[in-house]
């Protein structure tokens, strides 16, 4: 099964560019769904690794993995960060992204921050989203979420975590650190609360978190699944933190795969 693999720049108007990878089968496949892979709150193209290739040559689907505003290649942002910029990412340039594509049928897998936005995107964009799969979504800041941050941002200022950071995102790092630690730590007008969404989503979903994930609650899970109803399926994996897709790869890519089958 040969996939070709090309990099893309968009141009999404408003002076927004958009870099994305874009994983096509040579043999056209055009009954089932793209696959878009929505990164977490410091990632980018590079830090999917091998998941992308993975996820195309087990589930024949084709694939998107793109870069929000600020990540990669993409448009450089500016600070402060809006407090809702997850529902722009959502509602505005993921759509965006799905029209300029030309894509019809397409199944979100979103990370951390990316899953949120999967979220939201799934709610908005209707009948073209197959399925949803969010790995560690946030649709509140919870306890753990707060602490983690904290922590991490310790650990930017004490350990190697900057100079690991600086290997993908070089001198963006700061600036994208400090877009994610103050826009979740510091005092908001309202509260985050993504849950208005999630009785919108008309399509399967599956909700995975670690057992050991630092940065949510469990009911962050079963929060979401409540909100969207008798489609979505919570999962839980074992000995496993805030990164599914390398901590508990096997077991997370066999569910997805599975996933994958069931709605295309």
């Amino acid at each position: 099964m040969t996939v070709f693999w090309s990099n893309q720049l968009l141009e999404m108007g408003h002076g927004v560019t958009l870099s994305i990878r874009l994983g096509k089968h040579v043999e056209s496949h055009s009954d089932r769904p793209t696959l878009i892979l929505l990164h977490e709150a410091l990632g980018c193209i590079a830090m999917w690794k091998d998941i992308p290739e993975q996820l195309a040559a087990e589930t024949g689907c084709d694939v998107v993995v793109y870069e929000r505003q600020g990540y990669g290649l993409s448009s450089t942002i500016t600070l402060p960060r809006d407090d809702d910029y997850l529902v722009e990412e959502g509602e505005v340039w993921l759509p965006r992204l799905v029209d300029k594509l030309e894509l019809n049928s397409v199944i979100l897998i979103g990370h951390s921050d990316g899953g949120s936005v999967a979220l939201i995107g799934a709610a908005t964009l209707a009948s073209k989203v197959k399925g949803v799969v969010t790995e560690a979504a946030h649709i509140y800041i919870d306890h753990l979420t707060t602490a983690g941050i904290k922590e991490a941002v310790e650990r930017y200022k004490n350990s190697n975590l900057k100079d690991k950071l600086a290997r993908y995102h070089g001198e963006r790092t700061d600036l994208l650190f400090r877009a994610w630690h103050e826009t979740w730590l510091r005092k908001r007008k309202f509260p985050m609360n993504f849950r208005p969404w999630l009785s919108r989503i008309e399509c399967p979903a599956l909700i995975i978190q670690g057992q050991d994930d630092c940065y949510g609650v469990p009911e962050q899970v079963s929060d979401i699944c409540k909100g969207i109803g008798a489609r979505a399926e919570p999962l839980f994996l074992p000995k496993c933190g805030h990164v599914p897709h390398f901590e508990a790869r096997e077991s997370m890519i066999s569910a997805v795969v599975d996933f994958v089958s069931d709605n295309s």
